[in-house]
């Protein structure tokens, strides 16, 4: 569902009661960076940060980053380093406590289960996010966007208290070349590491091939999967085959795109479906064909306690009670080259008009490539950069046509936009198809909807057997 869209306080409502909160743990590093430089005004990063089990990180964090009283609201946030290969350690400690942070608050105050969801792309972030997350007894960690076949393993060393390796794709580099993460508990820690949960990995698929392959090849303990299809918010899996588009310009999807169920209940793993499952009856079907439950994510994005800006929510209502609401699955959006859903909302970068004219910047860089450069060093380039630079960097320019900066466009749905030069960034907001279809969640005569309603709306099937995870699929 983005960045930050789900938060530790809709996790934490959710898991209260009695299901399985997911937050986001993409681009959190800026995400807490960027709450404390609003001088924290409720205390919860603070109050989660004193609970730092590690002397000197939380102070070095607050150090740098907390401003009290909140920045000058016509200022911009101070950067947060990039993510690269061999990042220096205040990245490093900023990411593995923001991700201790969200799931400290999500987890504070009862006893149920709360998972945060990450993405296989965004591997340079993904050591010490994790490290962070299980650091905070993190009970579930989801992750799709690609093949997550090591995580499994990363999660049993880290569980020991050993280090762990991550192998970094890098364009254009050679065979006998390896690039690799790694992440030190004991140096991070500053002596010996504790011993932590380890916790549940699914996998989030879109085809049982993928699914069987994670199954058998994985470096550990696969515990289940979330099987999502092609309506679902965030990031899409590309159609199989070659591309074609239909005459709106979005992906056509087919036959051969509908994962196989049947092989993969055969793995003998649980299973949730996602996408467009938001409905008793879809819950009730989900079961029937073998599913442990539902994943939702589009209905909860919109909820009071979902971190989407107010104005956006109440738009987003406001367009499905009119029949309006519409989610455009764009291929050329993600610089990942997945395809991305994006809501058409007016003022936000669905709109060509504000896309152009906004100026092409790449700071945040969360879903940079690194690549070979010609001297065998390690360059980083993204396709929604400033053109002259991605070329610069040997890119090919026509992958930078049509490409969105989603780092900032959701970070800008969740109210915390970045300023320049008294230009404010605009927001960008992904949801799935059943945005269309919010207002059922909605009383007459009101705006707005929580996260308990949702879920006593989707228990008036059979059985609860939900997940809810409102993610970043960005």
């Amino acid at each position: 569902m983005g960045v930050a869209v789900s938060n530790w306080r809709l996790a934490r409502t959710v898991s209260r009661l009695g299901e399985l909160g997911v937050i986001s743990g993409t681009l959190l590093a800026v995400i807490l960076a960027r709450r404390l430089a609003e001088g924290d005004p409720e205390e919860h990063m603070r109050r989660a940060l004193d609970a730092f089990p590690i002397k000197g990180v939380a102070e070095r964090v607050l150090e740098a980053h907390f401003i009290p009283g909140g920045k000058d609201p016509g200022a911009p946030y101070r950067g947060v380093a990039m993510p690269s290969l061999g990042c220096g350690p205040a990245l490093t400690e900023l990411t593995v406590a923001a991700n201790f942070v969200e799931v400290f608050l999500a987890k504070e105050g009862h006893g149920g289960r709360v998972g945060i969801n990450l993405l296989e792309k965004i591997q340079l972030a993904t050591l010490p996010s994790l490290y962070g997350a299980m650091l905070a007894g993190v009970d579930y960690v989801l992750m799709g966007a690609g093949i997550p076949r090591s995580i499994p393993g990363v999660l049993d060393r880290f569980a020991a208290g050993g280090p762990a390796e991550l192998k970094i794709d890098v364009e254009g580099g050679l065979p006998v070349e390896d690039y690799t993460a790694r992440f030190v508990p004991e140096e991070f820690c500053g002596g010996s590491a504790p011993k932590l949960q380890r916790p549940h990995f699914l996998a989030i698929v879109s085809s049982a091939t993928l699914a069987m392959t994670l199954a058998k090849k994985s470096n550990g303990r696969v515990d289940g999967f979330v099987v999502e299809g092609d309506v679902a918010g965030g990031h899409n899996a590309p159609p199989r085959g070659v591309m074609q588009l239909d005459a709106q310009g979005e992906p056509v999807y087919g036959p051969r795109d509908v994962p196989d169920l049947a092989k993969i209940r055969e793995l003998g793993l649980p299973f949730w479906l996602a996408g467009a499952q938001a409905g008793p009856e879809k819950l009730a079907a989900a079961l029937k064909l073998g599913a442990a439950g539902i994943q939702v994510g589009t209905a909860f994005a919109f909820c009071d306690e979902s971190g989407v800006e107010p104005g956006l929510k109440r738009e987003a209502i406001r367009a499905s009670r009119a029949g309006s609401a519409r989610v455009f699955t764009d291929p050329a959006a993600s610089p990942t080259g997945f395809p991305f859903k994006v809501m058409q909302v007016e003022d936000t970068l669905s709109e060509a008009a504000v896309y152009a004219a906004r100026g092409r910047v790449c700071d945040l860089g969360y879903l940079r490539q690194p690549y070979r450069k010609p001297d065998g060093s390690i360059g980083y380039r993204c396709a929604a950069e400033p053109v002259e630079d991605y070329v610069r960097k040997g890119g090919n320019p026509a992958d930078t046509v049509g490409r969105k900066c989603l780092c900032n466009g959701l970070a800008a749905t969740v109210g915390l936009a970045q300023l320049r030069d008294g230009v404010v960034e605009p927001a960008l907001v992904t949801a799935g198809n059943e945005v269309s279809d919010l207002a059922r969640l909605v009383e007459s005569g009101v705006d707005h909807y929580g996260a308990e309603d949702v879920i006593r709306y989707l228990r008036g099937g059979p059985v609860s057997a939900l997940m809810p995870l409102a993610t970043c699929r960005a």
